[in-house]
């Protein structure tokens, strides 16, 4: 038995959760704790008006989304409203970068800053749905 404590998930606060939720299980492959899927069509969405987690493929918990009434945005590059924390998503290659960019756009990321171009750190820089700030960036070999 280990004598440190285990990070279970990296949550978010959100004005939204099952939206936020759901960019991101589209964006990473991930998928909902049984029991919090979204509800059919015309039924109550209780649960994500609170809390939801989302589980890696293999069933490991990943990140979970409160429901928060008001959420100020990161101005970042500004330091008005900083960015306190990002999550690093990495990609094999450049072409990858680029197929995860338009996919991360079409879910509803905003693009912050393209260094895609760089050399020696491909990467761009986005918001999520909710205002999170997220990189893709290519792994290094």
């Amino acid at each position: 038995m280990s004598t440190f404590p285990r990070l279970a998930q990296v949550v978010l606060d959100t004005t939204d959760a099952r939206r936020l939720a759901e960019f991101y299980r589209e964006f990473l492959g991930f998928h909902y704790r049984p029991g919090e899927e979204p509800p059919p069509d015309g039924v109550d969405d209780e649960r994500g008006r609170d809390w939801l987690v989302l589980l890696t493929p293999d069933g490991a918990r990943a990140m979970a989304f409160q429901q928060v009434e008001r959420l100020k945005q990161t101005t970042w590059p500004s330091d008005e409203v900083p960015q306190q924390m990002h999550l690093d998503i990495i990609v094999h290659d450049r072409a990858e970068l680029d197929r995860q960019h338009d996919r991360a756009l079409r879910l509803g990321a905003t693009l912050r800053q393209d260094r895609s171009a760089d050399e020696d750190e491909s990467l761009r820089i986005y918001t999520d749905p909710g205002g999170h700030l997220f990189c893709v960036f290519v792994a290094p070999s």
